[in-house]
């Protein structure tokens, strides 16, 4: 099963500067390993970052509400593209930090702009998103959302909101923790 992980616990700096050039391109890869979602209309980063409920400050994009902690991470585009293939644009907008996250580390808002040209909010939780092959309702993937531990839940996408379907490591069924 490949899969495609947007962002770790060592990678938010990596692919900050790896990706810093590509990030008005809405065919930039989200990660070394990654497969590419499809292409989608383009849209700029301050159109994601507000629809994914983010405010500009000196420090950046935020939302968690860090209160400036060493560890805190600003908003990231980490990927972006069509990735429920409704030929509409997506993303993942990240965050890190402790302060907000635990010791998870990051969090993310997937968002996707709707036919009426709204966007709306997928999902947001704390967690380390990585895209699965395998689909929801309406081609969404599903996603494991990593964090401390061996067990992940994957969540799928059920017409209205992503849901807990199964529990994996590395590919594999395990026992909820």
């Amino acid at each position: 099963m490949r899969r495609r992980r947007l962002i770790g616990y060592w990678a938010l700096p990596v692919l900050i500067l790896s990706q810093s050039a590509c990030w008005e391109d809405s065919s930039a890869e989200t990660g070394a390993n990654s497969a590419q979602p499809a292409e989608a209309p383009a849209v700029t980063d301050d159109e994601i970052f507000t629809a994914a409920g983010f405010t500009k400050g000196a420090g950046g994009w935020t939302k968690c509400g860090d209160p400036g902690t060493v560890s805190y991470e600003p908003g990231q585009i980490a990927g972006r593209g069509d990735f429920n293939g409704d030929g509409l644009p997506d993303a993942v907008v990240v965050e890190g930090g402790t302060y907000c996250f635990g010791m998870t580390g990051s969090g993310y808002t997937l968002v996707s702009r709707q036919a009426d040209g709204q966007w709306r909010i997928m999902d947001e939780r704390p967690g380390i998103l990585e895209f699965l092959d395998t689909t929801g309702t309406d081609g969404w993937p599903d996603i494991e959302v990593g964090g401390p531990g061996f067990c992940f839940p994957v969540i799928g996408w059920n017409g209205s909101s992503y849901e807990t379907v199964r529990w994996e490591y590395e590919g594999k069924a395990c026992t909820r923790p």
